[in-house]
């Protein structure tokens, strides 16, 4: 009984989802397209190395737009920026340790891996590294 209830209720949604033309169904491939690609570093997928170095965000973009949302309130216990004593021992491990935390995440804590900016680069992270270190020494 449920299937056929479940059946029933979906069915005007699949017919819908159906009855596209070409026209939106290659917009709506158009739209995934960039998601649905796997790029490996190292391979150049379409694009060349040089643009993606040269349109690189500053460090301080990149705070703004991912890592701000953590490390201006503390949260998970993410080391504020701009408190020296949080960041001593973090610092005093070196910036390579920094750069793996921030490009690799530290696992079981907060600290996910680029800090969820899944299109920021190794470099975009390392500047962002270097913003937040800068602001807290």
């Amino acid at each position: 009984m449920r299937l056929f209830l479940l059946t029933i209720l979906l069915a005007p949604i699949a017919a819908v989802a159906l009855d596209l033309s070409d026209k939106q169904r290659g917009e709506i491939e158009a739209r995934i397209k960039p998601f649905s690609e796997v790029c490996v570093q190292g391979q150049s997928c379409g694009g060349s190395t040089e643009g993606a170095v040269s349109s690189a965000r500053s460090g301080e973009d990149v705070y703004n737009a991912a890592c701000m949302a953590c490390h201006v309130a503390g949260i998970a216990g993410a080391p504020m920026v701009g408190d020296q004593v949080a960041w001593a021992d973090r610092i005093g491990k070196g910036m390579d340790a920094l750069y793996d935390s921030g490009i690799n995440g530290i696992a079981g804590t907060g600290m996910i891996a680029r800090g969820g900016c899944a299109d920021c680069s190794d470099e975009e992270i390392q500047l962002a590294v270097d913003f937040m270190v800068d602001s807290s020494r």
